[in-house]
């Protein structure tokens, strides 16, 4: 996966959890989850999945944190 679609894939993912999680945290959230999901993956060599195992990773982390909390 090259890193112009990796990134498409992640704007998708933070519209995907943006609109899932309107109702309990604001976008801002949702893109400091993603944005911390993603960074773990950085030194990872193997990018295909990275999407996949950021929207879980992130989508998680936002059911389990209250908006004050997050």
């Amino acid at each position: 996966m090259d890193r112009a679609h990796e990134e498409d894939a992640i704007r998708r993912v933070v519209e995907r959890l943006t609109n899932a999680f309107s109702a309990s945290h604001d976008p801002a959230e949702v893109e400091a989850a993603v944005a911390k999901a993603h960074a773990s993956f950085d030194d990872r060599p193997v990018r295909e999945f990275v999407p996949v195992l950021v929207e879980r990773k992130a989508r998680s982390f936002l059911d389990s944190h209250p908006a004050d909390e997050a």
